[in-house]
């Protein structure tokens, strides 16, 4: 540990108030486990507690390459949302970007230039015999591509956890950008997936069936150097019941029985291995929204993008089902309110 990264995280320590951070942990429990029955739900801290020393600014690129950089951006968030007083849960994560689990097969990274500071992600295949051959190799190696810079970054913030008992308490660890199926699909395999969704189903299931066993796979290997918290964790500062967040973006471009076929079942096994949690997507998800949320373990939605989905078919499909919106934007709820629905205490917002 460099000396800048010990006189901030020093900072850090000192700042965290417990009475504070019990109080809101308390109060996203309290949401968390419906104990809100009107209304939507946005904390915020009882105080700001600003720095007593300079942070540095570090890029991601800087963080790639380097884990105190790494923690110093991390922490470095919680720094600010203290600052701020801020509602969200501190967190860190092992922030190498979307392609995790898809760099593990052997794409090709692509790093974007250091002046757009914007996270790495990959070259796709699109390559039929490519892919077949991925899928007779089976699960790949978990410390190919930045596979083992996550799971060594994970164990030093287990470290530093260690030496500053506030910062072990209060700031989650929470998992690496794992994806979800058929989102690691689409980044290996590219936009030609979705032809072959049509011509070569079957291939697109083995591919499918290959990248759920090696999400669980990688999962279980972070889960040896970083549980879960019992009763809930957080994920981009969202407190939620259950364990891990899905990403669903690619499901955007099929038909609800498509979602059915080739996203479903998926995610559903992901949900039941790890004791259950969120999804998120980007774009449009009306469509599919109600086979979605028929899934069991299936305890929140974040979705990104509200002005592109029929809001009341959304709400019908989490909230009236007792499945929480996370993180959905101000303008929605203010308009949701506005014509007379009912929250029911099931929607957050900042």
């Amino acid at each position: 540990m460099n000396e800048t990264l010990k006189r901030c995280l020093d900072d850090l320590e000192i700042r965290i108030q417990p009475q504070i951070e019990e109080r809101l942990l308390q109060e996203w429990r309290d949401f968390t486990d419906n104990r809100l029955s009107s209304g939507f739900f946005s904390p915020r801290r009882a105080a700001n507690s600003p720095p007593r020393v300079e942070w540095p600014r570090v890029s991601i690129n800087a963080a790639l390459q380097n884990y105190d950089q790494m923690a110093l951006q991390q922490y470095g968030a919680c720094s600010r949302l203290l600052a701020e007083g801020a509602g969200h849960i501190l967190n860190v994560r092992c922030n190498y970007g979307s392609s995790i689990v898809p760099l593990l097969f052997g794409v090709q990274p692509f790093i974007m230039d250091e002046e757009f500071d914007t996270l790495p992600t990959s070259c796709p295949l699109n390559d039929i015999d490519a892919i077949k051959k991925l899928i007779a190799a089976g699960v790949p190696n978990l410390r190919a591509g930045f596979g083992a810079q996550v799971l060594e970054m994970g164990a030093y913030y287990r470290e530093i956890a260690a030496q500053y008992p506030n910062i072990d308490k209060y700031v989650f660890i929470y998992h690496p950008d794992l994806q979800g199926p058929l989102d690691i699909c689409e980044v290996v395999w590219g936009s030609t997936m979705f032809y072959a969704l049509y011509d070569q189903p079957e291939l697109v299931r083995d591919l499918l069936e290959l990248a759920t066993e090696t999400y669980i796979a990688f999962m279980r290997k972070w889960l040896e150097i970083v549980p879960f918290r019992p009763g809930g964790n957080a994920h981009w500062g969202l407190y939620h019941k259950g364990n891990i967040m899905i990403r669903d973006d690619s499901a955007m471009n099929l038909s609800p029985d498509m979602y059915e076929a080739f996203a479903y079942p998926f995610d559903q096994r992901l949900l039941r291995e790890f004791g259950g949690g969120a999804i998120h997507f980007c774009g449009k998800g009306d469509h599919y929204i109600p086979r979605m949320t028929q899934m069991d373990h299936l305890y929140a939605i974040n979705l990104s993008q509200p002005e592109y989905n029929d809001m009341e078919t959304i709400f019908q499909h989490t909230i009236d089902k007792g499945i929480k919106l996370l993180d959905l934007k101000r303008e929605a709820v203010e308009a949701a309110l506005a014509r007379g629905r009912d929250l029911r205490g099931q929607v957050h917002c900042w």
